[in-house]
């Protein structure tokens, strides 16, 4: 009789087992695909957190020597991407050996990490002149920055200029740490000799 009776119990727990499991699994699914409640707190708008007029930052590299100062007439910090626009930024990027290298533009957007700069409209990278060479100066309406890396690309028109020499083209990599200036595509230029008498 004991294993009829057994059998009873299993055969009446089964039903339930399957109902448990049904009513967690409904539970789980429910929790799944619920969206999350809509929050009204403002954090997810683009509004600004703070606004800071006619500020000055200063990056100094690992020995506490000065790396770059950024000018701006006014900077607004965004907390739902963490993301800064800047309006007039003035970059000036110096260095022990090399002559200074100046930036700025009519607006820039700052990556939330700070390590990117996107400059844009009337964009102007000046580099002060040496003993060898006159002053240079690039203009295009767009041009990326990477202060750390103290490089800076754009795919945007570039017209250049050095004395009396001038070279225009599209798309621009600059290397400040070498000095070195690559035009992509487009180059067309007139270049004075350094030899040529000065009237």
């Amino acid at each position: 009789m004991k294993p009829v009776v057994g059998s009873r119990l299993s055969s009446a727990f089964f039903p339930l087992a399957v109902l448990l499991a049904l009513a967690a699994l409904t539970w789980w699914l429910r929790g799944a695909v619920e969206l999350p409640e809509e929050k009204h707190d403002g954090k997810t708008r683009h509004d600004p957190d703070y606004i800071i007029e006619d500020s000055q930052l200063r990056k100094l590299d690992d020995h506490g020597r000065l790396q770059y100062t950024l000018n701006s007439r006014e900077v607004r910090h965004y907390p739902d991407d963490d993301t800064t626009d800047i309006t007039q930024p003035h970059l000036v990027h110096v260095g022990p050996g090399k002559p200074t290298t100046t930036m700025s533009a009519d607006r820039a957007h700052l990556s939330e990490d700070g390590e990117r700069v996107d400059l844009y409209d009337n964009v102007r990278v000046q580099r002060a002149a040496t003993a060898k060479r006159d002053a240079m100066l690039a203009t295009m309406p767009q041009l990326t920055v990477l202060p750390d890396d103290e490089k800076a690309f754009t795919k945007s028109p570039v017209r250049i200029t050095e004395g009396s020499s001038w070279l225009t083209g599209v798309g621009m990599r600059i290397d400040n740490a070498t000095q070195t200036y690559f035009l992509d595509s487009q180059a067309v230029g007139q270049f004075e000799s350094p030899h040529a008498k000065k009237r």
